[in-house]
């Protein structure tokens, strides 16, 4: 038995092949009469840790629901850096992005595609994850639910909103502001979208860009009720304690996140109460709780990652190209619930489009990359025929004949 890392920010499926001193089972392929290696190598990297291994095939049942036998693409990891963990529970990790994500290439058909086609259920999938106010670092599990084709009605309460899928890579998806404490940061929406919004279950923290997390530091600061508060809680390398009888959450605001409603003249707002991103740590004092911050700055990207996915009821809708949030019962500390959906608003006061036009993809980098070597190969093979040719063939410039660096390209140069 393997438990598996549900991931909605890459598109391999993988598990442990050999022995690994952070996992506690792996999938010895010589015992399985069905498993088939392509014999092809496969490296994926995340935004902490890679792993290395070999693509296979083999055949899947789905416990519950789904009946039947489906054969699936499944890479077998047998090297790694900072994936496994000390004591961490998973032994392996299940992509659930699109095929644009798939390593070595896209054509490795995912594994929710080829479940869609053999077993023929829609092409959709939800995701509960349940956690709200428990210890980051406890011997149990917290719980939740993947339901693989369709929505559960008892997973969620009240409406589901819908925000379009910008791009099928990753869950991208449109941010319009944000506010701390009811307080718009009055930044241009670009700023959220920079260099793009993912839904990304397999992310711990909700990531914000650097100049985003600048602001909603400082607006939580400004707004909380705690003075002279230490830069490192913020920063992730100090935690903030309290007295074990003392329930922090009242000190710090909401946190609202807008986005983009499927009217696009319309939004809807996600909200997480401070119970989601002051997040308790196990074991540090008898007498003392001591706490995280659950959001971190980011240099590629705003993610929605757990921190604010423990929340809500989070529907991927791939057969319409959308992402549906409801409240998700689960959600509650206390009895009480610590994230809200409302809407509609107008978005009259945004931007028609916030998400970049230009937005390089992995295989666009690539093929990018090779077209300028190309190019320099190209410059670089003429630059020496030209030094090869006699000096008295060469052209004489003259002071007009100069370029200067104004009307060059280099400050046109691709960023």
């Amino acid at each position: 038995q393997l438990n598996i890392l549900v991931d909605t920010g890459s598109s391999n499926f993988a598990v442990a092949g050999v022995p690994d001193p952070d996992v506690t089972s792996y999938f010895n392929t010589k015992l399985s009469s069905t498993y088939r290696s392509q014999g092809i190598d496969v490296t994926v990297k995340y935004s902490q840790g890679s792993w290395t291994g070999v693509l296979g095939t083999d055949v899947i049942t789905i416990p519950k629901g789904i009946y039947g036998s489906y054969t699936i693409n499944i890479a077998t990891i047998l090297e790694s850096e900072n994936f496994f963990l000390p004591g961490v529970k998973w032994h392996g990790i299940l992509g659930l992005a699109y095929d644009a994500l798939a390593k070595p290439s896209s054509s490795v058909e995912t594994f929710f595609d080829s479940l869609v086609r053999q077993a023929k259920i829609p092409n959709i999938f939800s995701l509960q994850m349940c956690g709200a106010g428990l210890p980051v670092s406890g011997s149990g599990t917290n719980g939740g639910s993947l339901v693989l084709g369709g929505i559960e009605s008892s997973l969620y309460k009240g409406d589901i909103w819908y925000t379009p899928v910008k791009e099928e890579w990753y869950y991208q998806v449109e941010i319009l502001k944000l506010e701390v404490g009811g307080q718009n940061l009055e930044l241009d929406c670009r700023e959220y979208n920079a260099d793009k919004a993912i839904v990304d279950s397999g992310t711990t923290l909700l990531r914000l860009p650097q100049k985003v997390f600048g602001a909603v530091v400082q607006a939580i600061a400004r707004t909380s009720l705690i003075q002279e508060f230490s830069s490192g809680f913020w920063t992730g390398s100090q935690l903030a304690c309290w007295d074990k009888t003392e329930r922090p959450w009242s000190l710090f605001p909401k946190l609202s996140i807008y986005l983009r409603d499927e009217n696009s003249s319309r939004s809807f707002r996600i909200s997480v109460l401070p119970q989601l991103y002051i997040q308790p740590i196990l074991g540090i004092g008898e007498n003392l709780q001591c706490y995280r911050f659950g959001i971190s700055s980011s240099t590629s990207a705003l993610v929605i990652g757990a921190t604010v996915m423990e929340g809500f009821y989070v529907i991927f809708d791939r057969a319409q190209r959308r992402v549906g949030f409801a409240v998700s019962p689960c959600a509650e500390v206390d009895g009480s619930p610590v994230s809200e959906i409302e809407g509609p608003f107008t978005t009259a006061d945004v931007a028609s489009n916030c998400v970049s036009s230009v937005s390089f993809h992995e295989p666009v980098l690539w093929i990018a990359s090779y077209a300028l070597m190309s190019l320099c190969g190209v410059i670089l093979l003429v630059l020496i025929i030209l030094l090869l040719i006699p000096p008295r063939c060469q052209h004489r410039y003259t002071d007009n004949d100069v370029v200067n660096d104004e009307s060059s390209l280099v400050r046109h140069r691709w960023k």
